[in-house]
């Protein structure tokens, strides 16, 4: 399932990857214990030291990965890292480091940021050992030369939309952590699994929706990418289907909706994003909403820009089912 960053957009509307400084790659605790020879073993056996290691990335080049980087510049890529238990050496941001993944900050808690765009001196500075850029457009030009002429660069994607569970599994192999990324996706997918049925047992093909709203617009999901495909491929929700037709061509993430195109949906559970700098009631006094059967029937659920749901990857996922869960069956 392909995904398109929605970055560029946010940094557009908000007035506008991983990675921190002087902080070493980590792992679990339970991974490390599960890697260590055991003390009761009698084995005199030590673990084979880690080395490095050539791996050929998305655009087809040989990189030659650290045995244990220590300092991760990974663009855009916070959401696996915290995943994987690594911290980066800083971490994504726009608006001059204002703004940045708020749902992962609990883990990245006192990580710098860098700009989005990835400057080269902004680079420099942080002294990465390893940079993970999140696809081919990152490097377009010659960007790619210039960030490997700073440390080993691995290109993670081809294109601009990658499927966030095999972009998973290529950051784990890349960090010798792929039985990990394996241990967190069985557990996502049984979370998804168990609501999927609570879901269907509660409301069965009734439709849900996220509409995000901005100063200027109001977006749908595409139904196979980002908040969509958790919604219709994990939860197996019904898609109404005024998000249905704008799928069958738009390519982004997040598509603007004409207004009589909204009056006209047919939501029984709305979740609304709400980047519009304005109160929640204010966005539902607009006549346009009056219809929608979520909104009559008092189905709305409100959540501002700094929820996960604008994101995409293992954590963010999760945190969108949670939400899920908790305002449809008003538990989890």
């Amino acid at each position: 399932m392909n995904k398109k960053r929605i970055y560029p957009l946010l940094g557009l509307l908000l007035g506008a990857a991983i990675v921190g400084i002087g902080c070493s790659s980590t792992t679990n605790n339970s991974g490390e214990g599960s890697n260590s020879p055991s003390a009761s073993s009698g084995s005199s056996a030590t673990a084979k030291p880690a080395a490095e290691r050539v791996m050929k990335d998305a655009l087809g080049h040989e990189v030659s990965i650290p045995a244990k980087p220590e300092r991760i510049i990974a663009s855009y890529l916070e959401d696996h890292l915290v995943a994987l238990g690594v911290k980066p050496a800083a971490q994504w941001s726009i608006n001059n480091g204002k703004s940045v993944q708020n749902y992962l900050q609990k883990e990245l808690k006192g990580i710098p940021t860098i700009p989005s765009d990835l400057p080269f001196e902004s680079v420099m500075s942080f002294a990465p050992d390893l940079i993970l850029v999140d696809s081919a457009e990152q490097v377009a030009g010659d960007k790619y030369a210039q960030y490997a002429k700073i440390a080993p660069t691995f290109t993670v994607g081809s294109g601009v939309n990658n499927d966030w569970r095999q972009e998973l599994m290529t950051v784990a192999e890349v960090l010798n952590k792929s039985e990990e990324a394996k241990q967190v996706l069985v557990s996502y997918d049984l979370k998804v699994k168990e609501a999927k049925e609570k879901l269907k047992q509660e409301i069965g093909t009734k439709s849900v929706a996220v509409l995000w709203v901005t100063s200027k617009n109001v977006y749908v999901p595409n139904e196979k990418l980002s908040c969509g495909d958790v919604l219709y491929r994990d939860l197996g929700l019904t898609v109404p289907e005024e998000i249905k037709e704008i799928s069958k061509t738009a390519t982004a993430n997040w598509n603007p909706i004409a207004m009589e195109k909204l009056a006209q949906m047919n939501i029984d559970y709305m979740f609304i994003v709400n980047s519009k700098g304005v109160a929640n009631e204010e966005i539902l006094k607009d006549p346009v909403w009056a219809g929608i059967p979520a909104v009559k029937n008092g189905q709305v659920f409100q959540y501002d820009d700094t929820a996960s749901w604008l994101y995409t990857g293992i954590i963010a996922n999760g945190q969108m089912v949670d939400n899920v869960l908790e305002r449809i069956l008003k538990k989890i």
